[in-house]
């Protein structure tokens, strides 16, 4: 029922305070979806098993790489889409934050996977894109909310360990420790995100 009674100045003064740090927060930080970490895991985990088949297991690279380009366009679309349902389309500061922090390394992935594949260490591969990766995620969860950051915080730690066993590893166990960083890690945080989301 309403009341008659009158509403403070130091109420009002935090209610609308409340209000602005809300539309800051939204306006200056990006939201990640956990259904983009979920698809991108699932296509992690389609390019393990194909590339652990004796009939394509020399082809691993250009499977990696193709499943790579097309994970980012689809975890780029899903979180375009978030954003338009959200309502925070129009705030574009995030967007270009994240991209600055994200793709620089992955840029650096992009002419150190040629070097290599020229010059013939191509064993060098699935340690370079774990460590790049992970250090991708790290710079760019800065620019997330705060339930996003330290989740995706924790992920590209996760993808630097994998990176350091990767370039340890064996040849052998290349495949299984890219499908544990591109499709279980993925999928797993994904989920965390997608929990937390609903949540809060």
């Amino acid at each position: 029922m309403p009341s008659d009674l009158p509403v403070s100045i130091e109420t009002r003064a935090l209610g609308t305070l409340a209000y602005i740090r809300t539309a800051i927060e939204s306006s200056s930080f990006l939201v990640v979806p956990g259904t983009a970490g979920v698809v991108m895991g699932s296509i992690g985990v389609l390019a393990a098993i194909i590339a652990s088949m004796p009939r394509w297991a020399a082809h691993w690279p250009l499977i990696w790489m193709t499943a790579a380009g097309i994970a980012f366009l689809v975890g780029a679309a899903l979180m375009a889409r978030e954003a338009a349902q959200s309502g925070h389309a129009r705030y574009l500061g995030p967007v270009r934050k994240f991209l600055l922090c994200l793709c620089p390394a992955l840029f650096a992935g992009v002419v150190l996977t040629m070097v290599l594949r020229h010059v013939g260490l191509e064993g060098l591969l699935p340690g370079t894109w774990l460590l790049l990766y992970g250090c991708a995620v790290l710079s760019a969860s800065t620019v997330t909310i705060a339930r996003c950051m330290r989740l995706l915080c924790i992920m590209g730690a996760l993808f630097v360990a994998l990176g350091l066993l990767a370039f340890l590893a064996p040849r052998a166990g290349h495949t299984v420790i890219l499908g544990a960083g591109f499709g279980a890690l993925h999928i797993a945080f994904g989920l965390l995100l997608g929990r937390l989301s609903h949540v809060e």
